[in-house]
């Protein structure tokens, strides 16, 4: 892990605030078990949204034997394409970043959820997304 400390009021240096949001896989949303598979990172200060997937199988099939893979992966593409905006971004194609992060971390019970969202510093939020992902979900 890198340099962690308390940063007070104008001591940001060159790094933004960021904002992110674990992507869980929640198989059985009764019994209320996940698996992260994916990180969502907003940075407004450099007009970014991005997210990156991983799902692992065994993981998720070892929470539901009978999880549909294939939706899931379906789904995890479908966040990934909301965030590069354009064609693949669908209605929210004409959105900013921001608007498309909020919707896509708004509460809902479906497989693929959002967890709740963190802060934190960058001058690189694609890089930060890249590291998120292989903290927090690989």
């Amino acid at each position: 892990m890198t340099e962690r400390h308390i940063i007070r009021p104008g001591q940001g240096g060159d790094r933004d605030v960021f904002e992110y949001a674990l992507l869980r896989v929640v198989p059985r949303v009764e019994r209320g078990e996940c698996v992260n598979a994916g990180v969502l990172v907003y940075c407004r200060g450099q007009d970014y949204v991005g997210a990156r997937t991983h799902l692992n199988e065994a993981k998720l099939l070892a929470l539901d034997p009978e999880a549909d893979v294939a939706g899931v992966r379906a789904a995890l593409r479908a966040v990934e394409g909301v965030c590069a905006g354009g064609a693949s971004a669908g209605q929210a194609a004409h959105d900013d970043a921001g608007r498309r992060f909020r919707w896509l971390i708004a509460p809902r019970s479906t497989i693929v959820q959002p967890g709740p969202v963190h802060t934190g510093l960058t001058t690189d939020p694609a890089a930060e997304t890249e590291r998120l992902l292989e903290l927090l979900v690989r």
